[in-house]
């Protein structure tokens, strides 16, 4: 990736607005990252969360819908959880469905695809996982496990 992508401050101006966000690629899995995405977006921000994906019908107790065409109104933001090669035909979905943010998660990145989202109106944040990037703006590291307050690799001892 060479494209700096939104700074900080940028980032935080797209979740201050953002109030719907479709999880694309999201799993049923609570081993996949999507499925802890999902977990924290229902859990500790007020967006209205909707899942997408072909193959699963529910993911934790919400409707799961087939594609962005489907869902039950234009969302926000698309955060982005899928195989680089299907990030082109998710990017086309996004535009065409009149989302505002194309989020890709971490690992994720594609300059051209970047410069084709934002010359069509889209803010693109790319390699950048959706729930870091809210817990770190709205006070949530802590509590999410990624600041734990210990600056040392050793371990504590165990109390007795």
């Amino acid at each position: 990736m060479t494209r700096p992508g939104p700074t900080a401050g940028q980032r935080q101006e797209i979740l201050d607005r953002t109030r719907t966000v479709a999880v694309v690629g999201a799993s049923d899995n609570p081993s996949r990252a999507s499925y802890f995405v999902a977990t924290y977006l229902l859990a500790s921000t007020g967006f209205e969360v909707w899942f997408v994906n072909p193959r699963v019908d529910e993911i934790l107790g919400r409707p799961v819908y087939p594609s962005l065409a489907e869902c039950p109104g234009v969302p926000d933001l698309v955060d982005v959880f899928r195989r680089p090669a299907d990030l082109p035909g998710v990017l086309d979905e996004t535009i065409a469905v009149g989302a505002r943010t194309f989020w890709l998660q971490l690992g994720l990145s594609d300059d051209a695809l970047a410069e084709r989202g934002e010359a069509a109106g889209l803010d693109v944040v790319m390699d950048r996982c959706l729930k870091i990037e809210h817990a770190r703006f709205h006070g949530g590291l802590h509590l999410a496990g990624f600041d734990t307050g210990v600056i040392t690799s050793r371990r504590r001892p165990l109390r007795t």
